[in-house]
């Protein structure tokens, strides 16, 4: 086969280190788009960055060749160096595949995080992605 075709759609989240609230409303819009043109830059397709004030949510298709974990590094290294030295990202992530026909509900998902966080802390919003996807997971390990 002469090329290599995929159609990778992930939902990403990860949150900021220790769940320190470093994301303020005023730092939101550059920060997403910030992460945004990292995307970009790397020929990784973004349909929609949103989140709140310790967490991030990415609607993004990787490129053939790109791994989960390679996408996941170069959008957090390259977004935290941006934010400054008190700026961190927690080491993990969680990310779900989508297929092309989601793809309107979950860009409105992402878009209504304000809305949905008046209701739901992120913890519990993590918890419920995870369990929605069928994704075993210790709790010790998703509030440690």
């Amino acid at each position: 086969m002469a090329h290599s075709y995929a159609q990778n759609i992930l939902h990403i989240v990860f949150s900021t280190k220790d769940r320190h609230q470093l994301i303020s409303k005023e730092l939101q819009p550059r920060m997403w788009s910030y992460i945004a043109g990292i995307c970009k830059a790397d020929a990784i397709f973004v349909h929609v960055v949103g989140g709140s004030d310790n967490h991030v949510h990415l609607l993004i298709q990787l490129p053939a060749n790109w791994t989960v974990a390679e996408g996941i590094n170069l959008i957090k290294s390259n977004s935290s160096k941006w934010a400054g030295n008190k700026f961190a990202w927690q080491q993990d992530y969680a990310a779900f595949s989508v297929s092309a026909s989601l793809v309107p509900a979950v860009v409105r998902y992402i878009r209504n995080q304000e809305a949905h966080h008046k209701r739901m802390s992120f913890d519990e919003e993590l918890i419920a992605l995870l369990k929605k996807h069928g994704v075993e997971y210790d709790p010790k390990y998703v509030f440690g």
